[in-house]
């Protein structure tokens, strides 16, 4: 019976990511992705400048 054995082990390294050669569809891809982001951004950023889409706040009935 050791002390040193009870606990939480220590997890293994994880081995390092070999740099993965890229091709012409993987470079055509991440333009894609790029562009896209691009265009999310500015859509985001018109939105922002012309305030709620609804006004009026409680809608009352004319019923009384």
């Amino acid at each position: 019976m050791s002390g040193r054995e009870g606990g939480k082990k220590k997890p293994l390294k994880a081995p390092k990511k070999d740099s993965k050669e890229l091709d012409e569809d993987d470079i055509a891809f991440k333009q894609r992705q790029k562009e896209a982001q691009k265009a999310l951004e500015a859509a985001k950023q018109k939105a922002a400048q012309k305030g709620p889409l609804v006004g009026g706040g409680i809608k009352k009935s004319g019923k009384k």
